[in-house]
């Protein structure tokens, strides 16, 4: 294992001690609206501050993306964190979060580690070394579509224009799959997809901090990461297909069906 990623996973298991400390005491925390439907609290600040100062003692010259705390100027090195993906969920007790933290050299993904601290789970990908979840190798499912498959997904819930091509979206496949899957934790999803639990996934109008590392992981495990329109313009528009390789090309063959033409600008 590299020692970007063994960085990653130690400000991970920090920043999750942090997060379950105050899981079940969620009354007591101080909660803001950032946007509609888009909470924070002092945990998710906290768990960020503490990952950033792991990195910066290992690594004081890279620079960071951070969901709360926004940019902070670097070399060629650049670290994308969410500290706690699936706030909505933690701020209700419901048991899908996830901290997820990734590094990218030049634009090139090259660590990625979802942890999810509920269940102790690490999920780690190097580039060219494969993905792992607590030391095991992963693979995606073999799954030959999307007959029988199960697909994750995520529902618009800040940004309410693409409301209509996302329903249609969601009715083109649920016709034909085992089920749909809305846990609510992006992070989480591309790590379940790694570890084949789901076999494919997609949202529309994610930040890059909710599935960098999931992308690696996914990738290192066997799968294929696309934009909506099958293209690798991902992190720019934030709308994602991710899959074992033939769910996912049916899977972009049916949604870019249902894509206006200004979700792709």
């Amino acid at each position: 294992m590299n020692p970007t990623t063994n960085i990653a996973i130690r400000a991970a298991r920090q920043a999750g001690a942090i997060v379950m400390r105050s899981f079940h005491r969620i009354d007591r925390l101080t909660v803001i609206e950032k946007d509609v439907n888009d909470y924070v609290s002092e945990v998710d600040r906290s768990a960020e501050l503490a990952i950033i100062d792991t990195i910066r003692r290992a690594y004081p010259s890279h620079g960071i993306m951070a969901e709360e705390s926004g940019s902070h100027q670097g070399d060629d090195y650049l670290w994308i964190i969410d500290p706690l993906d699936g706030t909505t969920n933690y701020l209700h007790e419901f048991p899908q979060f996830a901290i997820s933290i990734a590094l990218q050299h030049r634009g090139k993904l090259e660590t990625g580690v979802v942890y999810d601290p509920l269940r102790d789970e690490m999920f780690t990908a190097s580039r060219g070394e494969g993905a792992t979840l607590n030391g095991h190798r992963l693979r995606v499912r073999p799954q030959l579509g999307l007959a029988g498959a199960l697909v994750g997904t995520g529902t618009p819930f800040r940004d309410q224009r693409y409301v209509d091509a996302y329903l249609a979206m969601l009715k083109d496949l649920i016709q034909d799959t085992a089920g749909i899957r809305r846990p609510g934790s992006a992070a989480l999803d591309f790590a379940f997809l790694a570890a084949g639990r789901i076999d494919g996934f997609w949202e529309l109008g994610l930040s890059p901090w909710d599935f960098a590392a999931g992308v690696l992981l996914v990738q290192e495990a066997g799968g294929i990461v696309t934009d909506i329109r099958g293209g690798d313009q991902f992190f720019k528009q934030g709308n994602v297909i991710a899959g074992s390789p033939k769910v996912h090309a049916e899977m972009a063959q049916r949604l870019g069906r249902h894509v206006p033409n200004e979700m792709i600008c």
